[in-house]
């Protein structure tokens, strides 16, 4: 996978050399990226009862304390292993509130699992990106790329997108989530789905 960013390979490379600044630097590059799989699978599993940003927060603490442990050479192995990072913080988010203090390595690879899917699920939005600068990159780039953009849309858009595509509702289960009557919400995925269209063909 080439960069997504042009100076990422560069952090990665300082920060292996023991530069937590430029480590910290690389990181802020994913935190909309994972807040908005924080949000998906929060959504599924824990229904609000954690903040994403909060738990992008703590992922980037347990980041920051295993990366001498990061063998990876490309930013590719770096987001993967961020991810493998926010699926045992989401583990311990559940058990802490169905009270259960072992750790869990089947619930750990689940949720991997699922944000590997949510992840891959990013570049395949019904955006049609024919014609835009990154049709050439491969899907694991799209998604990166995509989520950007996705990032930059308003909350309610951001929020019925991801709700429709990633919790897979109807427009019904939808509008009743978010306390919207069903013709609202239909109008406001039509503006949102046209809105990240437009916004993914203009990422660089």
């Amino acid at each position: 996978m080439n960069a997504t960013h042009p100076n990422a390979d560069g952090l990665l490379a300082a920060a292996k050399t023991g530069d937590l600044a430029q480590l910290g630097q690389l990181m802020e590059l994913y935190r909309d990226y994972l807040r908005l799989l924080a949000r998906i699978e929060i959504g599924k599993k824990l229904q609000g009862k954690v903040d994403a940003s909060d738990l992008v927060q703590e992922v980037f603490l347990d980041a920051h304390r295993q990366f001498p442990s990061f063998h990876g050479e490309a930013e590719g192995q770096f987001i993967q292993w961020l991810r493998r990072i926010m699926a045992g913080t989401l583990a311990r988010q559940l058990r802490h509130y169905v009270g259960t203090k072992a750790r869990d390595i089947r619930l750990e690879v689940e949720i991997g699992n699922d944000l590997d899917h949510s992840a891959n699920n990013f570049g395949i939005l019904p955006i049609d990106p024919q014609g835009s600068p990154s049709q050439q990159v491969n899907q694991a780039e799209q998604s990166l790329l995509v989520a950007k953009a996705l990032a930059k849309l308003s909350e309610d858009y951001q929020k019925v997108i991801l709700l429709r595509h990633f919790e897979g509702l109807t427009f019904p289960e939808v509008a009743n989530r978010m306390e919207k009557s069903v013709d609202s919400v239909e109008k406001l995925w039509l503006r949102g789905i046209a809105k990240l269209k437009k916004a993914f063909g203009g990422q660089p």
